[in-house]
């Protein structure tokens, strides 16, 4: 995308979105939003599971990245890739990010772009345009081949899950709907892009009124503005790169569902419409030195203006990597214990009923990976209460280690557990390694109504996964201080997390060293607990049968 607006648009506009992408805190969180596995040996962050908004922000990238140049007849290339790009973020990814490509459509349809079409050839012309994005949409459709044949694989009947996906959130009814799940004030994504975002914000929202003031001002720093009937204009060829962010800045603001995630898709965008206001608001620098005092043109090239884009550009990298400090330091706990239960928890169970091989003779680095596998013999089960909203997800739990949910104040529906289902003989399942996605549960819905069979009584936990703030303590009948109830459960591992509620707004939101800052906030802690009784029996059982040979 960098090398795409460089050669097509500007230098200056693909260097400042360069650094844009690369160290604006959205971009570190939607890119990564492929969900983030911490790999500590490593020390890597990797992508673990598929979030749908951060596949279409990737297949929006490359078809924005074909859709820069201007649509022509001597290109059928960029409206092929492009189309295939939006088509497979919608259809693999999310369905609605195919509204992003709604600027690109009308460009292709009625936009000349490089192609010089007099009153003459005009009908021929509009109809060519329309037959060849017709082809690349049928060709864009074949991606539903593969798509709808893996769902009604795993589903056993036919299913066109982004239909299912329209039809829910849009068509379902009064009773159906994503307002089920919460809804925002009509700010929230203003306020969510300015924390992720900081200063890019207001520039991405300026872009197009700044493109306007421009053609007043510096009318010629997009080239000719007097085009020929038979011509686009520049100005209206990057108005119309300009305009999927404010289109899908607009439609998500309407919906009373709000979600950060739902913004991924045009993050990139977002980095572009700054961009290339930043590089209009040096063009107005510029203009306005030349004529306050009357300097020739090569005047406006000094570092004056240099130095104004480097400071937008290194302020924006600072704040943002400040708020990516803020949410490792602050809000990464819920992954850092959960690592801990398979790095140092249940290697010690293994370890403690000899079921845990030793390689006292190879060097640390030359030694292979734990085998968690004998855990299943504990049969051990992992329980979310109250922070059933922040754990990261049952991928990162080991085989062999069940995870179920203790009631807690909230009463919508939460997770359950997938049907073991035995294969069916000569049947489509046969193909299939997880039959268990085609059996539909009794104990679901659509309307968001609390499940008591997805909760198990908390006695029956080996581990639970709870946040304590012990400044400012609450509990509740179903929600009891369990971190601190030590004739029940041990600690086995603590990380601290912010108490957003009783710290500044600013330091919670923002990382800085130093005491000074630090003060400003205050924290509880988030704990990996252990049942004293139930884990002590079961090491015993476990150590009783390794003894007896039995595994």
């Amino acid at each position: 995308m960098f090398l795409v607006v460089v050669e097509k648009i500007n230098e200056r506009v693909g260097r400042y979105l360069f650094f844009m992408l690369m160290f604006s805190a959205g971009m570190w969180n939607a890119s990564s939003g492929l969900f983030p596995y911490l790999n500590i040996d490593m020390c890597l962050i990797l992508p673990k599971a598929f979030l749908p908004s951060s596949f279409a922000m990737y297949m929006t990238m490359f078809a924005f990245s074909f859709a820069v140049d201007r649509p022509s007849f001597i290109n059928p290339r960029r409206t092929m890739m492009a189309t295939l790009s939006f088509a497979a973020g919608a259809i693999v990814g999310w369905p609605f990010a195919l509204a992003l490509a709604i600027p690109f459509v009308f460009e292709e349809l009625f936009v000349f772009g490089a192609d010089r079409v007099t009153p003459e050839v005009y009908q021929s012309w509009l109809f060519k345009r329309w037959a060849r994005l017709f082809g690349s949409g049928l060709c864009a459709a074949l991606i539903f081949i593969p798509v709808i044949s893996v769902d009604s694989l795993a589903y056993r009947k036919l299913s066109i899950v982004p239909w299912n996906i329209v039809q829910y959130n849009i068509f379902g009814g009064a009773e159906r709907g994503p307002d089920l799940y919460g809804t925002s004030p009509w700010n929230f994504y203003l306020l969510n892009l300015v924390l992720n975002f900081n200063v890019l914000v207001p520039l991405s929202l300026l872009s197009l009124p700044g493109l306007l003031l421009t053609y007043f001002v510096d009318a010629k720093r997009l080239g000719s503005i007097k085009p020929a009937v038979h011509e686009s204009s520049p100005f209206a060829t990057l108005a119309i790169r300009l305009l999927p962010f404010y289109l899908w800045f607009g439609i998500l603001t309407s919906q009373a569902h709000k979600e950060e995630r739902f913004m991924f898709p045009a993050y990139p965008l977002l980095c572009f419409n700054a961009a290339v206001a930043l590089y209009l608001m040096r063009g107005w620098q510029e203009a306005l030195f030349i004529k306050f005092t009357s300097s020739p043109y090569r005047a406006s090239q000094s570092m004056l203006f240099s130095r104004f884009t480097l400071s937008v550009v290194a302020a924006t990298s600072i704040i943002s990597f400040s708020r990516i400090m803020a949410l490792w330091n602050y809000y990464h706990a819920p992954m850092t214990v959960v690592w801990a239960l398979e790095t140092q928890e249940l290697p010690r169970l293994l370890n403690t009923t000899g079921l845990l091989p030793t390689y006292s003779n190879i060097p640390v680095n030359d030694r292979p990976r734990i085998d968690l596998s004998p855990i299943k013999h504990f049969d051990l089960k992992l329980c979310i209460a109250k922070e059933w909203h922040r754990f990261p997800g049952s991928y990162l739990v080991p085989t062999g280690v069940s995870v179920d949910f203790v009631k807690s104040e909230f009463d919508g529906l939460l997770p359950g557990h997938f049907t073991n289902v035995p294969a069916q003989a000569n049947s489509a399942s046969d193909w299939w390694l997880r039959p268990g996605t085609s059996h539909i549960p009794l104990d679901q819905n659509d309307l968001n109504k609390e499940e008591p069979s997805h909760y198990v009584s908390v006695e029956s936990c080996d581990y639970l996964i709870d946040l304590d703030f012990p400044l400012h303590p609450v509990e509740s009948h179903l929600e009891p201080r369990y971190a601190v109830d030590s004739k029940t459960w041990d600690r086995v591992f603590c990380k601290s997390f912010i108490d957003a509620k009783h710290s500044r707004l600013l330091t919670r939101a923002f990382w800085a060293p130093g005491e000074a800052w630090q003060s400003n906030n205050e924290f509880g802690d988030y704990c990996l607990l252990r049942n004293k009784a139930l884990v002590s029996q079961k090491e015993m059982e476990v150590k009783g049968r390794v003894s007896r040979g039995e595994i």
